[in-house]
């Protein structure tokens, strides 16, 4: 009873942790702060609540003089859109010129800033955080393991920098995506298709996810339904799920097809190129030796991005489809995650947080690797978070989640020796880089002639890792599909 009565206050403690460090980190800056005329996100999400409250939604995706699209134009999913226009009237309550037409735009007072960081933690507790305790209790019984597996995921370093810091809401859509995961994987799959719309109709990176889903549900009705007038029922009854979430997200916008439409082009946006900035996947990198974005068009090149993508996620999605299991999903939603982020078109260096999230959903046994790539996910968003002055909040989360990392290996519930010595040097070798490469960016002055050589050396060091981390969970799953083989041969 006393061990149970300490596991009780260790999970306890891991929650208010987790919200002590999210107010911790907002209490720095945010994107944009101080940098008019656009500022940055935190006036983009500001603005959206001022649109979305003032203005009909057939109003909301088109220029007009309420609404200058070219001054943070909403370009997120419906479901974005009803938060905001919540937010907006929570805010327009609390105080009208929070969100006053067209004269709140970059109003940064105090008051205006505890209330926009109030919107973000909210939604993390109302979101994220039971999704991350629903899931760890869905996964062990033990209490212990509870603790360290909802840590994990609520301690994400770049998940916390960038909603509490920079300044954005991706907890709300990795919590819907995960409260998908875990329906799907207690075998309500209609309910589990709802809620992926919705992750889905929140933001649209969320496609990063699209495919597992989809074959995973696939597989399902396929290979676990005795006979196949039950499968062609299974996947009718989804595919009503899905269609009837879809249209009543979308139902102010179905009015015409040319509102559809634009809705949809503010969505995918394919004229702003491959990818932006300094993002650490491989087109950026090729981009060093390689001019595809002068050499060829925007259809020809997202056309070859498509083929790249898929040709990396065939392998995880051929095994997940003949082995739908739990275990083949998660390691589905990683490989095809990463895949996405590393080879797609029109990447954003936030979209690593899609593949982390998963990362943290993966099995105890590979908890090195998941500490490893949350500090790698981190790192490779360092110039866009030195460029919003995020850098202490980026030092002080990385810190505790390897502390964090640290102290469950140490009680083993998150088992670092099950690595090999080899693995576990090169994982303290990597580290030293990483430190080694901010330590260079902090104190050398770059050549004239390569302004941008650090940003760029930790584009290519990031991208090293992540590629190795593709390959390095391709192969785990391909072992774990060979292992459930033999168990269902030996059945």
């Amino acid at each position: 009873k006393m061990a149970e009565q300490q596991h009780k206050l260790d999970f306890v403690l891991s929650i208010c942790v987790s919200l002590a460090l999210r107010c911790a980190v907002g209490l720095g800056g945010y994107s944009g702060k101080g940098v008019s005329p656009m500022h940055g996100d935190f006036e983009a999400q500001r603005h959206w609540m001022e649109i979305t409250y003032h203005l009909p939604p057939s109003e909301w995706y088109w220029n007009s003089t309420s609404n200058n699209l070219t001054y943070w134009g909403l370009d997120y999913p419906p479901l974005t859109a009803y938060g905001s226009w919540l937010c907006g009237a929570i805010g327009h309550q609390i105080n009208p010129s929070f969100v006053a037409l067209g004269t709140s735009q970059g109003v940064e007072s105090d008051e205006l800033t505890l209330f926009m960081r109030m919107t973000v933690l909210v939604s993390d507790l109302v979101v994220l955080f039971p999704a991350a305790i629903v899931f760890a209790k869905h996964v062990s019984s033990n209490l212990a393991r509870q603790t360290a597996i909802a840590t994990l995921i609520l301690l994400q370093p770049g998940l916390l920098v960038i909603d509490h810091g920079h300044f954005q809401y991706n907890g709300v859509s990795l919590g819907l995506s995960l409260w998908a995961i875990i329906l799907v994987t207690q075998e309500k799959d209609l309910l589990g298709g709802v809620f992926f719309c919705l992750a889905l109709n929140y933001k649209q990176m969320c496609l990063y996810y699209a495919l597992p889903f989809f074959v995973y549900l696939l597989g399902k009705a396929i290979w676990k339904q005795p006979t196949w007038a039950k499968t062609f029922l299974r996947i009718s009854c989804l595919g009503i799920c899905v269609i009837a979430a879809f249209a009543l997200c979308w139902l102010p916008f179905l009015y015409s097809v040319e509102s559809a439409t634009q809705v949809l082009r503010r969505l995918f946006p394919f004229s702003r190129g491959l990818f932006e900035d300094k993002v650490s996947n491989f087109w950026c990198v090729l981009d060093v030796v390689i001019k595809l974005r002068k050499m060829f068009e925007i259809p020809e090149v997202a056309f070859l991005s498509l083929v790249t993508t898929l040709t990396a996620c065939i392998p995880s999605l051929l095994m997940l489809f003949l082995r739908p299991s739990k275990t083949q999903f998660l390691f589905t939603l990683v490989n095809c995650s990463l895949s996405f982020f590393l080879f797609s078109f029109q990447v954003h260096e936030k979209s690593i947080l899609l593949p982390a999230l998963v990362v943290s959903l993966l099995p105890e046994s590979l908890g090195l690797s998941v500490v490893w790539f949350q500090l790698v996910a981190a790192f490779s968003m360092t110039p866009l978070l030195l460029k919003d002055g995020q850098m202490i909040g980026y030092i002080g989360c990385c810190l505790v989640y390897f502390c964090v990392g640290a102290l469950l290996s140490s009680t083993q519930i998150v088992d670092f020796s099950k690595h090999s010595k080899f693995i576990q040097l090169v994982f303290v070798g990597s580290l030293i880089g990483i430190v080694s490469l901010h330590a260079l960016w902090s104190f050398v002055e770059p050549p004239e002639s390569k302004p941008h050589i650090f940003p760029l050396l930790i584009c290519v060091y990031s991208f090293a890792h992540l590629m190795l981390f593709l390959v390095y969970y391709h192969w785990k799953q391909y072992l774990s599909y060979s292992e459930e083989r033999k168990t269902i041969k030996v059945d």
